[in-house]
């Protein structure tokens, strides 16, 4: 009989904070502070070493955070994501729809702004190798389209 997702993850050993570190892409002192405020609870400790062990449901909480926090949602925000997780009714339900959304919003005026500024840069390089080229005409275009990017910013 083929073992599930949740039996494995019952047998994985913990991870060391190296390990979750590693794993997550936070740093040691992240992890250490997530633990501090609150939005890791407590992690368990070698009982010989003390060391910290991130077991497997921790580790999901962690990878989650990770997502979140890549995505450039702020400690409140997760905060309130994970107080939220715990209540089950349609208010908690329609919360969490507007933190997500919102920061969904959040992202997309970031896109756009990343959009602009590599159209910039892409004009910049056109201009650049226009000159190393020596072609004049494709450097006074390049240089409208610079100018024509700097107006949408």
């Amino acid at each position: 009989m083929a073992a599930t997702t949740a039996d494995r993850k019952r047998t994985e050993p913990p991870l060391t904070i190296q390990e979750m570190a590693q794993r997550s892409g936070f740093s040691e002192p992240t992890l250490r502070y997530y633990e501090k405020v609150g939005l890791l609870g407590p992690v368990a400790r070698d009982d010989s070493s003390g060391h910290r062990r991130y077991h497997a449901a921790l580790a999901e909480r962690v990878d989650a955070l990770a997502c979140l926090r890549s995505s450039g949602m702020s400690v409140a925000e997760m905060r309130r994501y994970l107080a939220l997780l715990d209540d089950s009714d349609r208010a908690a339900a329609a919360e969490q729809r507007d933190l997500f959304a919102r920061h969904a919003d959040r992202l997309s005026a970031e896109i756009e702004r990343l959009r602009v500024r590599q159209a910039y840069m892409r004009g910049k390089a056109d201009m650049w190798d226009a000159r190393y080229r020596g072609d004049a005409a494709a450097e006074e275009r390049a240089i409208e389209q610079v100018e024509r990017t700097l107006q949408e910013f």
